[in-house]
C-alpha cells in the first residue's frame, strides 16, 4: 500500500487526497473567528474566553474553556495550509523536472571514445 503512494506520483495522490486543504482552512478561520465574535455577542472584548465545568457520566466534572474552539480553528487552519504548501512544492518538482530533461531532438550526440598515448607524469619527468 505505501508503495502505491511513493510510485503513483503526485497526480495519483492528489486524485485520492481525502483531506480537501481550502475545506480545512475555510472551517479553521470559521470557527477561529467565530469564538472570537462570539464573546462581543455576550458583551465581552474579542477573543474573551469563558471558562467552566461540564459534567460527564464516566470522567466527572472536566474543565471546558471557549479558547479549546479557537485552538481547534488554527490547527484546521494550519493542516489545511500545510497540504496546501506540501501540494503547491510537488507540482512545482513536476515542473522542475520537466523543464530541465533535454528533449530528444536536442540531445548531444555521444562523442567517440578520445584516442590516448602514453599519460605523462610530473613536469620535468623525463
Amino acid at each position: 500500500m505505501i508503495l502505491q503512494y511513493m510510485f503513483g506520483g503526485t497526480q495519483w495522490v492528489e486524485a485520492r487526497l481525502r483531506v480537501l486543504p481550502m475545506r480545512w482552512m475555510g472551517v479553521g478561520i470559521l470557527l477561529a473567528a467565530g469564538t472570537g465574535l462570539g464573546a462581543w455577542i455576550f458583551g465581552r472584548p474579542f477573543l474573551t474566553s469563558y471558562f467552566a465545568y461540564a459534567e460527564l457520566p464516566v470522567l466527572g466534572k472536566i474543565p471546558v474553556a471557549s479558547a479549546l474552539l479557537f485552538d481547534i480553528g488554527v490547527f484546521a487552519l494550519v493542516v489545511g495550509a500545510t497540504i496546501l504548501i506540501l501540494i503547491a512544492l510537488a507540482r512545482q518538482s513536476l515542473r522542475g523536472h520537466r523543464a530541465a530533461a533535454p528533449r530528444p531532438a536536442e540531445m548531444p550526440a555521444v562523442p567517440e571514445p578520445v584516442q590516448s598515448g602514453p599519460v605523462p607524469t610530473a613536469v620535468g619527468d623525463d
